[in-house]
């Protein structure tokens, strides 16, 4: 038995690309949580 390429896309993982359709307020919540964090730390560590 083969596969056709018409069948084959339906059989792949998805791999968290662009096209995900996903909360995108938790990503820019997350995000900025990140930033914010990274700046902080830079700040206590005297690098600016």
């Amino acid at each position: 038995m083969t596969t056709s390429s018409a069948t084959a896309p339906r059989l792949r993982a998805r791999t968290g690309g662009p096209k995900d359709d996903g909360p995108k307020i938790l990503e820019h919540v997350v995000g900025w949580i990140l930033v914010v964090a990274v700046a902080m730390l830079v700040t206590r560590l005297g690098l600016i």
